[in-house]
């Protein structure tokens, strides 16, 4: 390693920042299981559907019944014990299992902060964000520490440099900037917000939308940096995350990013947040200003996490561009588009009409998709292609059990993308129990005969 490089990493500094980010990540990820629980949505989304819709390689994560509360039991008792820094390691571990396991259960409820939750919890497990204001330091001073190396600060703010800029860059593309969409389609129903519901119907006020939308993304992770534009840019930060939520239906992913950006800031604010935690505990700050810096020890497990975090964020950098490897319109085929910080960018609708054929006695039947999916399944289903060829295997089981012979698996499939006109989707030819999910590309896609330029 570059010398100049490893002296900036293993820079002391104040371990107050990393306190802080265990304290409020803990707490927001308690408080989002909470909420999760208290709306119904375990039962609706995880308990109600006879069928649920798995991710690639991932078939075998599935609900467990009524023991599903007893994961998300498990897992808010973990997001508790990081919050106050209780045998952090296992919590964090224990956390980043059982959160990505709900998250694999079904495809359907994919979205990219859940996402970003599971790879910084992967994260937090190599990062010693327990050493300072925790339990742990308390009950044993030895394993204390006031400063810390510069690499554990560096790493989050990396990552969350990584998604706003990555973010911005996925905005950079002809409907998004040149056509407004698809906020011109969203903005005009939420004409009834208060003092500025009236403006969100002109076509300025759409396109302002999203040139500072994709601005901010790519600006914000460079001006939090600089000491001079770092205020003013968590300000609008703020404003930007509030603003999205009063527009948009996306949880708790604005409240996530501000608290994660505080990472920014210098110590001394972080030890302001945590004296006022003080005073609201009665848990005294000043014992753990034990004057102690946390070396780094040069050994196997330190070999260990730089080739995980060489790893982790060499993954990072690149799987977003996976997209580039395969053919036809990404918004429209979605090969590569999970998992790549491509956040709010389309709005797609769709029709999926399935036929069951027995082609040994050539009898067929329609099928009433409502018998087996959710309105929010069946909706999920209906644009995304990898959705619609999983459910035509489930078909092709179901009746197969039901005593049907060579069963075939067709679609009528019409999708509209971004405001355009409806299209036809899949190959209506294609009888989909000959195909298998996969990496590789989906060549019963039909084209989407139009362009949208951009990255």
């Amino acid at each position: 390693m570059n010398a100049s490089i490893r002296t900036k990493l293993e820079l002391r500094r104040e371990a107050a920042p990393l306190a802080v980010f265990r304290i409020l990540f803990g707490l927001m990820m308690l408080f989002s299981i909470i909420r999760f629980w208290y709306h119904g949505w375990i039962e609706s989304l995880y308990l109600e559907p006879g069928f649920h819709f798995s991710y690639y390689g991932f078939e075998w994560v599935k609900p467990l019944g009524v023991y599903t509360y007893l994961l998300f039991l498990v897992c808010a008792l973990s997001a508790l014990a990081i919050a106050v820094g209780y045998k952090y390691r296992w919590a964090v571990i224990i956390f980043f299992l059982s959160f990505t396991y709900i998250e694999l259960m079904d495809k359907t409820t994919y979205l990219n902060h859940y996402y970003f939750i599971s790879v910084l919890s992967l994260l937090m497990i190599f990062l010693p964000l327990h050493t300072y204001f925790s339990i742990d330091a308390w009950k044993n001073p030895a394993k204390a520490y006031q400063r810390v190396p510069s690499w554990p600060v560096l790493t989050l703010r990396l990552l969350l440099g990584i998604v706003y800029f990555y973010a911005g860059l996925a905005k950079l593309n002809s409907d998004w900037m040149l056509e407004a969409m698809p906020l011109k389609i969203w903005l005009p129903s939420k004409f009834d917000i208060p003092m500025i519901g009236g403006l969100l119907g002109q076509e300025w006020v759409q396109y302002a939308f999203s040139w500072t939308g994709a601005l901010f993304d790519l600006a914000v992770p460079f001006l939090l940096l600089n000491k001079r534009t770092r205020v003013p840019a968590f300000i609008v930060l703020v404003v930007f995350h509030v603003l999205t939520r009063v527009l948009f239906p996306i949880g708790m992913f604005p409240y996530i990013m501000i608290v994660s950006a505080l990472i920014f800031f210098p110590a001394s604010v972080h030890h302001r947040i945590l004296e006022f935690i003080s005073r609201l505990t009665g848990i005294l700050k000043k014992r753990f200003d034990n004057g102690r810096t946390l070396v780094n020890k040069y050994g196997p497990a330190h070999k260990l996490r730089t080739t995980f975090l060489l790893l982790f964020f060499g993954f990072q950098l690149l799987f977003p561009w996976r997209y580039l490897l395969y053919p036809g319109e990404l918004f429209w085929t979605e090969e590569g588009y999970r998992f790549s910080w491509r956040v709010m960018l389309m709005e797609k609708s769709g029709y999926a009409q399935f036929k069951v054929v027995d082609e040994e006695s050539g009898k067929w039947v329609y099928v009433d998709n409502s018998e087996f999916l959710t309105p929010f399944q069946e909706k999920q289903m209906s644009f995304q292609p990898d959705f619609i060829l999983e459910f035509a295997h489930f078909l092709e089981e179901h009746y197969e059990e039901m005593g049907w012979n060579n069963v075939g698996v067709y679609v009528d499939s019409r999708v509209a993308l971004n405001g355009r006109l409806s299209k036809p989707f899949i190959d209506p030819g294609a009888d989909l129990t000959q195909y298998e999910d996969s990496f590789k590309p989906k060549t019963w896609i039909l084209p989407f005969h139009d362009t949208i330029k951009g990255l």
